[in-house]
């Protein structure tokens, strides 16, 4: 895996903010959170952001519609939705869309890994 890439974590749920730079930093990448897609846009970050870690359903701007906000200003990087959804059929959707991957809450670390180190190789 490529050390120290940046990966920024877009989700409205604190308990996801707090744990997941945690175990981001255990697999030796470096970690920024945002509570809503709209603080990632204005963030400094964007343009460094190597894998992007997304929630799908946040108050305001969806994670679906930050991917195609971030398609249209030409900045593809890789995303790996994140989801408490029970609607397993919207996965499908989603890496029709370009999505690298889409787990489902609560994931393995072991699933989030192989999500990473996927995402990193296509970045």
């Amino acid at each position: 895996m490529i050390t120290r890439s940046l990966v920024s974590v877009v989700d409205d749920d604190e308990s996801v903010r707090e744990s997941l730079p945690d175990m981001l930093r255990e697999f030796g990448l470096s970690a920024q959170v945002f509570s809503s897609a709209e603080a990632f846009l204005a963030s400094d970050v964007v343009n460094q952001t190597s894998c992007l870690i997304l929630d799908i359903a946040m108050p305001g701007m969806s994670g679906p519609e930050l991917q195609r906000q971030l398609a249209n200003r030409g900045h593809e990087v890789p995303i790996v939705f994140i989801t408490a959804t029970g609607d397993r059929s919207i996965r499908a959707e989603l890496l029709a869309a370009g999505a690298v991957e889409c787990l489902f809450k609560p994931f393995g670390e072991a699933a989030l890994l192989d999500a990473l180190n996927a995402a990193l190789r296509t970045g």
